[in-house]
């Protein structure tokens, strides 16, 4: 439950601008941490931080592992302070400051210099190595050999490796443990860096009244090193293939509906074992952030079964409704993590059993203001005077456009009339997001959250995510620092509207 009111921005650590191609943990996400400060907010919300998928897609919520951290996220200043990297392997590194994320040139240039890296960190392993070995071995070791595997195998899925090895055979894996030795410390150093750049970066944004508020994405990749390793929670027939898939109907983004393709949890398992990895995974979440939404709530109410062996979205129009955990599983989950600090993406279609837990359990859901001109305001849940205040609101989030995206592109006349009726005046494009933020600081709910788009005013190509489009999403990244003279304007309205 939110109990203070509050503000805060939501920026991915890649969109941070910089000059190695993509935002990192490294000096300009202290920076932004400062802007945060300034600018009287109280919370930074981030996007997943694990590894992310291959190409095309480069999600970060379709990972490798749920628990594991980005390595490309790892700052190379970071390891030039360390010793780790030399000035002109630094040079070598950097890369144009553009507005979308080349990956492959990214991936190419880190990829040359990780050997060294990790001869360097070798000669000198530095404090803090065994501990994160010892108390991440859960997790740590399996990934590690995921990521060696796929290697080793030529990028080949998980289930098309040899029968031993997909069935995680210790002497298979002994037969392979000297030759791939190398691979498994080389995942395990860049763990350890990622993982000690995020603690001091949190640290940094806490000592100046910064809580972070995480990401957790609902599902896991089937092509990850927890579904090779937990096959056991997951709806697989016996060669490792997903008998159903994960998926959401037709709904405001998709006429067709979004075939997600994750594999689905075998929920009854699950329960027999005490969910306990799933307790695992928020017990992580809740290290790593302060905060922790749950992506896709309603799927840990009732999720979308779309039949295995579909290959196009079209496709998830044929899947059906399935109860999930509910209740049981929440009553577990605050048996361990009785005031833990969740927030719900209730988003989509929202059934009366999920308003009953999320009213029931005190859990925070999310309002997005860009939905509240659809049809009759008055009746909106999303409008302003409909909010409540154990609530997050939104102009908009990553799978929506930018505020003035929106506004250009996607209202119809008919809204327009609804918004400038609500507002008491017609606004331009060039006011709308501003317009957008004042509404979301003035609301009840506790805390509002507005993307970085929209104190920019950024237009639709700053678009994070297109939800049902495999290509071209998570790319967009800031080319320069916020400018001050927003960092005063947000931090008087943030003061007026007393949430500073």
């Amino acid at each position: 439950m939110l109990t203070r009111r509050a503000s805060g921005v939501l920026l991915p650590v890649s969109c941070l601008p910089g000059a190695y191609g993509i935002g990192d943990l490294g000096p300009e996400a202290h920076r932004f941490a400062d802007f945060l400060a300034r600018a009287g907010q109280g919370v930074w919300q981030i996007l997943p931080l694990n590894p992310l998928s291959g190409p095309p897609t480069y999600s970060p919520y379709d990972s490798p592992s749920a628990f594991g951290g980005n390595p490309l996220l790892i700052s190379p200043d970071g390891l030039h302070r360390q010793g780790l990297l030399t000035r002109r392997e630094l040079a070598d590194l950097k890369l144009p400051n553009r507005s979308q994320v080349d990956y492959r040139r990214v991936i190419a240039a880190r990829k040359r210099l990780w050997p060294r890296i990790v001869q360097r960190f070798q000669a000198d392993r530095p404090e803090g190595w065994q501990r994160l070995c010892r108390e991440q071995r859960d997790w740590l070791e399996d990934y590690a050999w995921f990521v060696a595997l796929k290697e080793h195998f030529g990028g080949r899925l998980w289930n098309d490796w040899p029968a031993a090895i997909r069935r995680r055979q210790p002497s298979e894996l002994a037969r392979l443990a000297a030759e791939l030795a190398g691979i498994v410390e080389r995942e395990k150093i860049r763990q350890f860096l990622f993982f000690e750049q995020w603690r001091q970066l949190k640290q940094y944004c806490n000592e100046r009244g910064i809580a972070i508020l995480g990401d957790l994405p609902i599902y896991v990749s089937l092509d990850s090193a927890d579904v090779w390793a937990h096959p056991q929670w997951f709806q697989l027939d016996r060669a490792g293939r997903p008998r159903r898939l994960a998926g959401v109907p037709p709904d405001r983004f998709s006429r067709m509906g979004q075939l997600w393709g994750n594999p689905l949890y075998d929920w009854p398992r699950l329960r027999q074992d005490g969910y306990s990895w799933w307790i695992r995974r928020l017990r992580r979440g809740l290290t790593l952030y302060d905060m922790v939404r749950i992506d896709h709530f309603r799927g840990l109410v009732g999720y979308w079964s779309v039949p295995a062996g579909r290959t196009t979205a079209a496709t998830a129009a044929t899947g059906r409704w399935m109860p999930g955990p509910g209740r049981a599983f929440w009553d577990t989950v605050l048996r361990f993590f009785p005031q833990a600090p969740f927030v719900a993406e209730d988003l989509g279609q929202i059934t009366p059993d999920v308003r009953e837990l999320l009213r029931d359990y005190q859990l925070p859901g999310m309002r997005i203001l860009q939905f509240a001109f659809e049809g009759d305001p008055a009746g909106n849940p999303y409008a302003p005077h409909r909010h409540r205040a154990n609530a997050v609101v939104y102009t908009g989030t990553h799978d929506n456009n930018t505020t003035r995206g929106w506004f250009d592109e996607e209202l119809s006349p008919g809204q327009r009339r609804i918004l400038a009726a609500y507002l008491g005046r017609s606004v331009s494009s060039g006011q709308i997001a501003w317009e957008m933020v004042r509404l979301a600081l003035m609301s009840v709910c506790r805390l509002a959250i507005v993307p970085a788009q929209d104190l920019l005013s950024l237009d639709s190509s700053a678009r994070m995510n297109h939800p049902a489009r495999a290509r071209g999403n998570w790319r967009w990244r800031m080319t320069g620092r916020i400018p001050g003279s927003i960092a005063r304007r947000l931090r008087q309205m943030t003061e007026l509207y007393g949430r500073a």
